[in-house]
């Protein structure tokens, strides 16, 4: 076809950014244009990987600079006290705060997001983000939606709250959650959805910060998990089964001569580039772990030199994630959308400890459905941790069906798929735009009946 210019936005974390990133490969490779329009703090990195950078700032600029994705690591260590409390009461102190965050950072970007449309005249728009931008539905050019989050992200009556991590057979609670957090943040949707459409977009659905599109949504979940025998999802919803690009990272030569030792099996241990930044939990991760019998690849976060590590563990602030997990025989992790997707993706069993967001409805569900174990981030035992390691370690068959289940996953192959249906809503919007379709290619609301 035609070569195309697909404008991405992604989320400033490295989940959504990592997606979009594999996606842009992919579409670049196929002769389009990929431009991102990421928040500034990702300069420089992007243009490494070979893609345009057109990039806007979310809030006036620090005076320290930042490195990728500082705005959210910054905002996280400010509320982490919340992540000890339980998830009902995470709502006031994090979730509404982070909604008003992203909302300010949707109303700063507006303006610039409007300069970059102007200047680079996408046929295709491409967010991966939680909080709508305006200025992406009404440029003129077709609207993909990625979601990176746990799939209660589209929400339904049939299955939990988001964020709750509320188990899906067991409704008893559900119904004070949905009330609580409608009452905390209904005044701040309403301020969104007016804003929203004084900006000339289509109006929110009721206490959604986001659109759908009525051409094309992706979300990045294994079928094997997934709630949609609960909730069906409308015909403009795609699964991804994974998204998981090629890197050109390498392990480097002291981590392979680790992971390559005989004895005990190998678990990698990551909390993610925030969940890391505890350094109290992450200590107490490393001492109940160091007595057993097995190797560790830790993921040390941003404060790597503060704590040191046994010799049976290797860490780094940064591991090669998608390098190290096909190796490894076991994930210990916070429950992240992504790496819980690359977990499945490789089909590796998990101990989940959930911090914050989606990570308690994924650890929920990787529990529920047989995958792995979920602990509380805080409240759990060392012998409790221990216990969970030995004992998803000793299970075979758990680890046979997770073999196979990350084998027919992979061949899914996500990121091509993704690609695929990004071109599909190009050329619907070409042919809209010279009247061969009745489709506006526009976002809009799509008044699915589940909400």
């Amino acid at each position: 076809m035609t070569p195309l210019t697909v404008l991405f936005m992604p989320e400033s974390a490295y989940g959504p950014t990592n997606n979009c990133i594999g996606i842009g490969a992919s579409l670049r490779a196929r002769g389009h244009r990929v431009v991102f329009a990421s928040e500034e703090s990702w300069r420089g990195r992007l243009e490494a990987l070979g893609f345009e950078e057109d990039l806007v700032a979310l809030a006036p600029a620090s005076p320290n600079g930042g490195s990728a994705g500082q705005f959210w690591t910054d905002f996280v260590k400010e509320t982490a006290p919340a992540f000890r409390r339980p998830a009902i009461e995470q709502l006031e102190p994090f979730v509404l705060p982070t909604w008003r965050a992203l909302v300010d950072g949707a109303r700063y970007a507006q303006p610039q997001l409007e300069a970059v449309i102007e200047r680079q005249r996408p046929d295709v728009i491409v967010e991966d983000n939680v909080c709508t931008f305006p200025a992406l539905l009404t440029a003129g050019a077709p609207f993909v939606r990625i979601v990176s989050c746990n799939p209660l992200e589209v929400g339904g009556a049939g299955v939990p709250p988001k964020f709750s991590g509320y188990p899906v057979d067991d409704q008893r609670s559900w119904a004070e959650f949905r009330a609580e957090y409608g009452r905390l943040h209904r005044p701040l949707w309403a301020e969104l959805d007016d804003w929203v459409r004084a900006c000339g977009a289509p109006g929110l659905d009721p206490l959604e910060f986001i659109h759908e599109s009525d051409v094309s949504n992706l979300y990045v979940y294994p079928a094997a998990a997934d709630y949609t025998d609960r909730r069906p999802m409308g015909d403009r919803w795609h699964r991804l089964e994974s998204c998981v690009r090629e890197t050109e990272e390498a392990l480097t030569e002291d981590l392979a001569e680790f992971a390559g030792r005989p004895g005990g099996s190998l678990v990698y241990l990551s909390l993610g580039s925030l969940g890391s930044a505890d350094v109290g939990l992450m200590e107490h991760l490393v001492a109940a772990l160091a007595g057993t019998p097995h190797r560790y690849v830790v993921s040390k976060g941003p404060l790597a030199s503060s704590y040191d590590l046994p010799d049976t563990m290797w860490g780094a602030a940064q591991v090669p994630q998608t390098k190290v997990l096909p190796l490894v025989d076991l994930v210990i992790t916070h429950g992240g959308n992504n790496t819980t997707a690359e977990c499945f993706h490789f089909g590796k069993p998990m101990v989940v400890l959930p911090l914050f967001w989606d990570q308690h409805d994924n650890a929920q569900r990787v529990a529920e459905t047989g995958f792995g174990r979920r602990l509380p981030a805080y409240d759990h035992t060392g012998a409790e941790l221990v216990a969970a390691v030995a004992g998803l370690l000793g299970d075979d068959r758990l680890r046979a069906r997770m073999e196979a289940l990350g084998r027919t996953i992979r061949a899914h192959r996500g990121v091509e798929r993704a690609a695929d249906l990004i071109e599909e809503a190009a050329r619907a919007g070409k042919a809209a735009s010279t009247g061969k379709s009745g489709s506006t290619g526009k976002g809009t609301r799509t008044g699915r009946s589940s909400r």
